[in-house]
């Protein structure tokens, strides 16, 4: 037997999502409640906004970290972005202090049951965004990140990163990261090794 959906208002998702113990997403009238993180991905994100936050730290822009929620208007959606970094001031939605809608740079990282939401339904929304420009999304299982920067309308580039790279430099903001950096403290699994090490000789 099916069930009937039901159907939020952004007001009772916003309610509901401030007395809730785990994060939940908002799309067009769904809750879906978010993954759990690893130790990895709480790595990754946090050696990532480190080194944002200090670079930044005598510059025009600010870096946000997993808990600041973004709103986007044209798809009714609201979310939680890995980091993210915004140029000038945080335009805030409704007054939210905790919401935000004008990213330039979005970052994700990656696991097993989302990747594939966010390369395609996650990225189609937030092309949306009139702000947004860049788009990383990595890797926490192998050494590897996929780099998209805006060229034009409607027009992207994709640049991919691996062992064999150095460093991460971002194309829309003055910032660059070091592969050792941003994997610092990482430990792969054997099953994850043996995959970096498989990807290294093709």
């Amino acid at each position: 037997m099916q069930t009937e959906q039901r159907y939020y208002t952004p007001e009772e998702y916003l309610k509901l999502e401030e007395a809730a113990e785990f994060k939940s997403e908002y799309l067009d009238g769904q809750i879906v409640p978010m993954a759990g993180g690893s130790t990895k991905h709480n790595r990754i994100a946090g050696n990532l906004y480190t080194a944002l936050n200090f670079a930044f730290r005598q510059q025009n822009y600010e870096v946000f970290i997993g808990n600041v929620r973004l709103w986007i208007p044209d798809k009714r959606f609201y979310t939680y972005p890995d980091v993210m970094v915004i140029a000038g001031e945080p335009e805030y939605y409704n007054n939210r202090t905790d919401t935000i809608t004008n990213p330039r740079v979005i970052v994700e990282v990656l696991s097993e049951s989302t990747q594939g939401y966010d390369r395609e339904e996650k990225f189609r929304a937030y092309r949306t965004i009139a702000s947004f420009q860049e788009y990383l999304l990595i890797d926490q299982n192998s050494i590897h990140i996929d780099h998209l920067s805006q060229t034009g309308k409607k027009r992207w580039e994709l640049r991919e990163y691996d062992q064999e790279d150095e460093a991460v430099a971002l194309t829309t903001v003055p910032f660059e990261i070091s592969l050792l950096d941003l994997y610092n403290k990482v430990k792969f699994e054997p099953a994850d090794a043996q995959h970096n090490s498989s990807g290294s000789e093709t």
